[in-house]
């Protein structure tokens, strides 16, 4: 019998006030606090540190030094011990120049953000930085990483030079992504001071679709306007037919497969070619769901490009003509990218 649900339930548990039920409420709050403070940040691909944007604490070294000089101190003035007054204000005033450089370490440094090319979706999208430095110092033991990121890439900066860092991230789904937000920082020299600095650059990375593993052939060629005479070719991305290689043909034309297996070189017919357009639309794919079918369509667009083949893009409001190149492929992938968006 089909199971019938009671005329009255029990009330739901209230949902808790956090986003997730297994994150403590402090953490929501810091999280939240997070978020505020970074949106105050400008966004911007170029920033010079200065002492608005760079930030000093005492990491746990520090701390415990800090906690070694008090009991010297204490020890000192307890014994009178003229010696242990000098260890003591020895190493405080190390610590407090320590503090002074590492500080100056990042102070007055610039970072420029390279352009990202364009990646598909889980590729990793690489970020290129330049470091400025205009004293006449080298400045040691500079780190970059995503903000909240584990992974650093560890730099020192010539005097009056530039180093350029790298650091990754993975974009998981496709469009048009800002950069995240940057971190920077320093330990150097005596590791007792942690200085950092938080950037959000202005800059946004494209992210294609993921082309399909195992995509099948190319759909096939449809007639050219005032050509209606002419039938489509078979499905396998020869719809323009073949013909015995001449010399001086362009190896792109030859069709390596039939050569391995009848072991004669065998050409495309250029002129059945002009015959026929290329076409690449969603309903083509047979896919139901629109990520799959661009997954496909993107698929297709690098095939087409490596055959050498002019093809053209149709999608919602939107049609590229028929052409080749790599200017042909960038508008058909982002046109890809961008779709729905």
């Amino acid at each position: 019998m089909p199971c019938r649900c009671p005329e009255r339930l029990d009330p739901m548990p209230a949902a808790p006030s956090w986003p997730h039920p297994l994150l403590h409420p402090a953490a929501h709050v810091r999280a939240q606090f997070q978020r505020w403070w970074q949106a105050r940040l400008p966004l911007t691909d170029s920033v010079t540190l200065t002492q608005r944007n760079v930030y000093i604490l005492p990491t746990r070294p520090g701390l415990m030094l800090g906690v070694t000089l008090l009991v010297l101190l204490v020890a000192s003035i307890n014994y009178q011990l003229n010696l242990g007054y000098l260890l003591t204000f020895l190493l405080a005033g190390c610590s407090l120049v320590a503090m002074h450089v590492c500080h100056a370490t990042l102070r007055g440094l610039t970072m420029h953000l390279i352009a990202t090319d364009a990646v598909f979706t889980g590729a990793t999208a690489i970020i290129g930085i330049n470091l400025e430095n205009r004293r006449p110092s080298t400045r040691f033991g500079i780190g970059l990483a995503l903000l909240g990121s584990s992974h650093w890439s560890w730099t020192d900066v010539p005097a009056q030079a530039n180093a350029t860092v790298h650091v990754a991230f993975k974009p998981e789904r496709r469009g048009l992504h800002r950069v995240p937000a940057l971190t920077a920082e320093t330990r150097f020299p005596l590791g007792t001071f942690r200085v950092w600095t938080v950037w959000r650059p202005a800059a946004q990375v494209l992210v294609y679709p993921a082309p399909e593993a195992h995509a099948p052939a190319l759909p096939l060629g449809e007639p050219r306007a005032g050509d209606a005479a002419a039938a489509p070719g078979p499905a396998n991305g020869d719809y323009d037919g073949i013909r015995a290689y001449r010399r001086g043909d362009p190896l792109k034309l030859v069709v390596w497969k039939k050569a391995a297996k009848a072991d004669e070189l065998v050409s495309r017919d250029t002129q059945q070619v002009q015959r026929h357009e290329l076409w690449l639309e969603p309903h083509k794919t047979g896919l139901p769901q629109l990520e799959p079918q661009l997954s496909r369509l993107c698929a297709w667009v690098l095939q087409a490009e490596q055959q050498g083949l002019d093809y053209g893009l149709r999608l919602a409001g939107l049609d590229i003509k028929p052409a080749h190149g790599e200017a042909q492929k960038r508008r058909c992938l982002q046109a890809l990218a961008l779709c729905g968006a």
